[in-house]
């Protein structure tokens, strides 16, 4: 059997994380996320590699 003080600490936090769930929440009407959106991609025929020699 446990010590009393330890049941009551027990009880304490069980009771405490009943009034945490139990407390109204709000749920706000939100839109549906659209589709996802595409990147456009940048000219694929400018990109390239530079090298410059000190």
């Amino acid at each position: 059997m446990l010590p009393p003080f330890i049941i009551e600490q027990i009880r304490k936090r069980e009771e405490e994380e009943r009034k945490r769930y139990d407390q109204p929440h709000l749920e706000l009407p939100l839109a549906p996320p659209g589709p996802p959106r595409r990147r456009e991609e940048p000219d694929e025929g400018k990109r390239g590699v530079i090298i410059i020699e000190l």
